[in-house]
């Protein structure tokens, strides 16, 4: 029988898939922090040494409360003993593609299969509960309007649904058929834009969008926006649904405000005057970029949000989770000072 979601925090090791990436990282420095046991899964365990000292780099001690395991989502092996022994699993291990991937089945299949492995794993070590983490790319593109909630999902089948939100959503899709058949105990987490304090100088696409701004390779940009999250207060929430008794079988909307890129790169002209020259302009014409779209993998991209409220609502985290946001501009600000601080901003 499943542990009770109650116990103490010091009896319980929770498995981080992908805890090399920026919001696994930051969930388990606040496991850690809160007396679990982390086991972290990477690909190759050359990795653990740099991840270690980042995790633990404010509190060594963590680091006896902290492991790691091999395992791969495109492959079986290794699941099952990485799930021995674990009450929880969190599972933000996904691919995040910059741009249009060169295989959009390859993206989608790595999505979906590897969670699915995941959820088999930890359905036969009778885990507690499963937090996966899906992404606001699964509510805001189908026939919902602004602010989107938990009752929206993409249409896969849209022309609106790029090749990686057509592997959230049908990944999400596939755990819930899942969860129902088996009963696993899942609750899902769908972030907005992640930006926040990076772990270490390596960085994502989400902060990668803040890089090029900062280091002058964006002169203009289009009217394209996304609702932003903190990656401090995204690891809260979803620590937040793997203990509390009424997230189970429930979804949860994390994000603050809606800004636009043009807003995104006055919030940073603001905060960092020394780099306002460098940042964005202004807005390229909508009808410019679908000009662009047959050229451009990047405008293909967003052709079918050109000028589309994307906002959400967080409500259901907020009652259900008593999960609050720090402020917007917050979360971008600390994105660019890590930026900064680690010297990864490459001045025009």
């Amino acid at each position: 029988m499943p542990t009770k979601l109650n116990d103490p925090a010091a009896a319980a090791t929770v498995l981080v898939t992908g805890i090399g990436g920026f919001l696994g990282g930051h969930i388990a420095r606040q496991l850690l922090a809160s007396g679990y046991r982390v086991r972290g899964t990477v690909r190759s365990l050359t990795a653990c040494d740099r991840i270690g000292s980042q995790l633990c780099a404010a509190a060594p001690a963590g680091a006896e409360a902290l492991s790691f395991v091999q395992a791969d989502l495109c492959f079986d092996a290794g699941w099952d003993d990485a799930l021995k022994g674990c009450r929880y699993v969190i599972h933000t291990a996904s691919p995040f593609p910059a741009g249009l991937p060169k295989n959009a089945d390859e993206l989608i299949e790595t999505a979906r299969e590897g969670a699915l492995r995941v959820l088999r794993a930890a359905h036969n070590a009778g885990v507690a509960r499963v937090v996966l983490t899906s992404s606001i790319a699964a509510t805001n593109h189908g026939s919902g309007q602004a602010p989107y909630t938990e009752s929206d999902w993409t249409d896969p089948t849209s022309a609106r649904a790029t090749p990686y939100y057509r592997s959230k959503t049908l990944a999400e899709q596939a755990a819930w058929t899942f969860a129902k058949k088996t009963g696993l105990d899942l609750a899902v987490i769908n972030p907005g834009m992640i930006f926040g304090p990076l772990l270490g100088p390596q960085y994502g696409t989400s902060v990668g969008l803040i890089q090029q701004m900062m280091s002058g390779k964006l002169k203009r940009v289009p009217r394209f926006g996304f609702a932003v999250v903190d990656v401090r207060d995204a690891a809260d929430a979803h620590i937040r649904a793997m203990t509390c008794p009424d997230a189970s079988g429930q979804r949860f909307i994390i994000g603050g405000g809606f800004f636009w890129l043009r807003e995104l790169a006055a919030v940073l002209a603001k905060s960092f005057p020394a780099y306002a020259a460098d940042l964005p302009l202004g807005e390229v014409p909508s009808w410019m970029v679908r000009a662009m779209a047959p050229f451009s993998p990047r405008s293909r991209m967003i052709i079918h949000e050109l000028d589309r409220d994307l906002s959400v609502s967080t409500a259901k985290a907020h009652r259900v989770l008593n999960w609050r946001a720090r402020p917007d501009e917050d979360c971008i600000r600390a994105s660019a000072q890590s930026l900064i601080d680690y010297g990864l901003i490459a001045r025009a």
